[in-house]
């Protein structure tokens, strides 16, 4: 195992590890940045081995998916056939966008990346330290979820071909330049349509690794800060052990660290709520694209894993996987948004909880920040879908029951 890792290392070696601001930036994204190296998606390799290799992965995952829209509009005529064709490009479509959208903004999701190395991001206590890597952990978890279920769904992908009664069938519907279906030619149009389907795979993979690994980063600061301003009485009396707190009040070296510390925070605050605001607002759009998208392919992916279970056990099992994954995909995005939202306010609890009732809001300016912070906190910090659909559990429920329905539209119009 360990030889393993150490050529996984070796061999996704790349510069956003050599460019990282800091223990804290690696800690959550460096398994991220390890396969988007791989996979050719990397913005911050730029030897010429790794472009040429970048743009043919590129150019692979644009002639794949033209091939797909061109045999979806040309070669389907069933019912069946145009729900395959949309479960294997919609996703890949939506994803295309979400890429795109991360590269415009590229520069913003480095700096999301190294906002935990602000000077005021204090992880001086053990409790803190350990919120640091139990958030990084369950990035870690999540992140390992979604590749074995990818994963798992490629295998069942890559191996329904070879076990249908059709002797040239392909792994999706796609049009190729050239007649593929004889003894000499279709293992290589089988093997080059399954390299190009993999990477396009990890393409989608990759843009949630990378949403779910921002999410998570942003939740780990508010979770900190909530700490901070908890403990901000106990963090400011050390160093001042045995004195009586009515005595403190008077001393200036107190009051001067209290005082600054409740700035520091109050910053570090802002910042957060902040980027919240700037990925909320990149991030609308395509997650609008993200919610259309997951709701059609639920419908469709149902329909075919029903109406393929009497057919073939293994495409079943294949839509079965790819329907799991789509709406687990789908769930993690709303809990973590959810999530923020809750724990952008136990910032207002938090701080209410500070002991500023032991005379400390008597002092200049403290009673005045800690009700603005509060009234701050008490304003809920949404992530939406086009600024008309909150992101939370609840749409993720809505969302599932609504396909649902639709599937069993779907499903009465056949059986007609």
């Amino acid at each position: 195992m360990e030889l393993l890792k150490c050529a996984w290392r070796k061999v996704s070696h790349t510069r956003a590890l050599e460019q990282s601001s800091g223990r804290l930036e690696s800690l959550f994204f460096e398994s991220v940045y390890r396969v988007t190296y791989i996979t050719g998606l990397s913005s911050s390799d730029r030897t010429i081995i790794y472009l040429v290799y970048s743009i043919s992965v590129k150019l692979m995952i644009l002639l794949l998916v033209c091939g797909e829209v061109w045999y979806s509009i040309s070669e389907t005529s069933s019912l069946d056939e145009i729900a395959a064709g949309i479960n294997a490009t919609l996703i890949q479509f939506i994803a295309i966008y979400r890429y795109k959208n991360m590269i415009d903004h590229k520069d913003m999701y480095k700096r999301f990346a190294t906002s935990m190395e602000s000077p005021h991001f204090d992880t001086s206590t053990d409790k803190r330290k350990k919120l640091v890597v139990f958030w990084a952990e369950r990035n870690e978890k999540y992140l390992k979820l979604l590749l074995a279920l990818g994963n798992c769904t490629l295998a069942a992908w890559f191996l329904y071909p070879l076990v249908d009664e059709l002797d040239y069938n392909l792994i999706v519907g796609v049009h190729l330049p050239f007649e593929y279906k004889t003894p000499s030619r279709y293992p290589l149009a089988y093997i080059t349509v399954v390299i190009a389907f993999i990477y396009v795979s990890y393409f989608v993979m990759v843009t949630d690794l990378i949403m779910q690994a921002h999410l998570l980063h942003l939740l780990c600061q508010f979770n900190v800060l909530a700490d901070c301003f908890e403990n901000m009485l106990n963090d400011c009396v050390k160093g001042f052990e045995g004195i009586p707190l009515l005595r403190l009040l008077k001393n200036k070296q107190f009051t001067t660290k209290y005082t600054k510390r409740l700035g520091n925070l109050v910053e570090q605050h802002n910042r957060i709520l902040n980027n919240t605001i700037s990925l909320r607002d990149t991030l609308s759009y395509p997650m609008l694209g993200q919610l259309a998208a997951s709701g059609t392919l639920i419908c469709f992916i149902g329909y075919q894993a029903t109406t393929t279970v009497t057919v073939s056990l293994v495409k079943c099992l294949m839509s079965l996987l790819f329907l799991c994954y789509n709406v687990f995909e789908l769930y993690i995005i709303c809990l973590w948004s959810e999530e923020i939202t809750i724990q952008g306010c136990s910032i207002g609890e938090a701080i209410y909880c500070s002991g500023w009732e032991c005379g400390l809001a008597t002092l200049p300016g403290v009673r005045s920040t800690i009700l603005l912070v509060i009234a701050r906190a008490n304003k809920p910090l949404v992530l939406t879908a086009g600024g008309m659909y909150k992101l939370s559990l609840i749409a993720y429920t809505t969302l599932v029951k609504t396909s649902y329905s639709a599937l069993t539209v779907l499903l009465r119009f056949r059986h007609d």
